[in-house]
């Protein structure tokens, strides 16, 4: 197996990887963007800001829910290098409805700039729905078996890095820059998106089913014969059910506990996305490039001990006083600084060690002609999870329950997401052992 990075130095795999790295660099940007806007400049209520964080999260999911299997089977049935060129060209549009939205609010216009935000938000779950099943099916297609899971976790590394670059530079940069910004990045990602080698229909050809709610069900269905893979869709939803409702929270209690500015909100946010990134670079280490989920029951526990730790850190912190909130340079001279950023960064790497092995399952455990329906089967169970952490955060904020307090119910989540990866390796062993015999 030749270095994982050294992939990056392939035609075959270079113009993916940029291309998915600048699609969830624009989409993040946007969507921080956004967050910040209204949880900083709109809302001046914590329940407001949470509900709103939660909404737009629900609705950028929604479209996996809807058309995942649809994307699914096209990304099977026609070549998956022109379904991105399509994709990639609908960004470019999506982005100039999303670019007035933000002009829009910051001149005065609110209500009818949220709502070409979250139009745009919408539109971007769709932009993704139909990206997501391609940038993990066609690796096996363009990759040898042995490099497939090192693409995976550089695919994951930098899609966080990504995510990363966009949150921070959110915070940061005014309204109006960030407009032209994302309309650049679209443009840029349209040609490398070009560059993309093709990748056809292995396989007979399917007969399309556009019916969402049974194309979905008879997805879901194939996967559920085959133990291992349809566990490692269940880690994986718990996963990022559990990234959801971190998401959720954040934006609320970076500015309401920890009293912060914008620009820390973003570095909360970034620092996740590096230590995802760490620890997508660490398991592909330790497995040495086999597809094994035996560290993921370790690595979800140790996640979810980080998170009680940080919840506790985050009570201890002093707040700013009243009218006041900290700026970048004020947050990390406070004493309790350094302990918040390292739990919040042990989260995410122990986060990253569970969740990339799994996704290697998705792309090895079925024929190459059935990947894209097997990634797009996860996504659809993924965003239904995360839908019901969105509307979980949102009924239980609601009661009043404040953001430090819901980090103990992603503590629990993990315990679950735990014994879903520990029947996984029973079920892969149990495979293992058929074939041994």
């Amino acid at each position: 197996m030749i270095n994982a990075l050294g992939l990056l130095k392939r035609r075959r795999f270079l113009p993916l990887f940029s291309t998915q790295f600048l699609g969830a660099f624009n989409d993040n940007l946007f969507k921080q963007a956004m967050i910040l806007f209204a949880t900083y400049r709109i809302f001046h209520d914590p329940r407001a800001e949470a509900s709103f964080s939660a909404l737009a999260f629900g609705i950028s999911t929604l479209p996996f829910i809807l058309l995942s299997a649809l994307a699914g089977q096209l990304a099977d049935t026609v070549d998956k290098a022109r379904i991105i060129r399509v994709v990639k060209t609908a960004e470019i549009a999506i982005m100039l409805l999303g670019a007035g939205g933000l002009m829009l609010a910051e001149r005065g216009q609110s209500r009818t700039g949220i709502v070409l935000m979250l139009v745009a938000i919408f539109l971007l779950g769709v932009h993704s729905t139909f990206f997501g099943p391609i940038k993990y099916a066609i690796l096996p297609q363009h990759l040898h078996e042995d490099d497939v899971l090192g693409g995976t976790g550089l695919v994951e590394a930098g899609t966080y890095l990504s995510i990363l670059l966009g949150t921070v530079l959110a915070g940061y940069i005014p309204i109006e820059a960030t407009a032209i910004l994302v309309l650049a990045v679209a443009v840029l990602g349209w040609l490398t998106g070009r560059r993309v080698p093709p990748a056809p229909r292995l396989g007979p050809r399917l007969r399309v089913n556009f019916n969402p709610f049974t194309s979905s069900w008879r997805l879901i269905n194939a996967t559920l014969h085959i133990p291992r893979l349809f566990l490692a869709i269940c880690s994986i939803s718990f996963f990022w059910t559990i990234g959801a409702v971190l998401i959720i929270i954040f934006p609320p209690l970076v500015k309401n506990v920890l009293t912060t500015t914008q620009e820390v909100a973003s570095l909360f946010t970034a620092t996740l996305s590096i230590g995802i990134a760490i620890g997508s670079v660490v398991i592909n280490t330790m497995l040495r490039g086999r597809i094994s989920a035996r560290y993921a029951p370790a690595s979800i526990v140790a996640m979810g001990a980080c998170v009680i730790v940080f919840s506790f850190v985050v009570r201890l912190w002093v707040p700013a006083p009243a009218g006041h909130l900290y700026d970048w340079t004020e947050f990390v001279a406070q004493p309790r600084a350094i302990p918040v950023l390292a739990a919040l960064t042990a989260i995410a790497v122990f986060g990253g060690m569970f969740v990339v092995p799994l996704y290697a399952f998705l792309t090895t455990t079925v024929g190459k002609d059935q990947t894209a329906r097997t990634v797009a089967a996860n996504n659809v169970v993924n965003s239904a999870a995360m839908v019901v952490g969105a509307g979980a955060v949102l009924g239980i904020s609601n009661l009043g329950v404040s953001p430090e307090n819901m980090l103990f119910l992603v503590a629990a989540m993990c315990l679950v997401a735990a014994w879903l990866a520990h029947r996984l390796n029973r079920a892969c062993a149990r495979a293992d052992q058929k074939i041994s015999v």
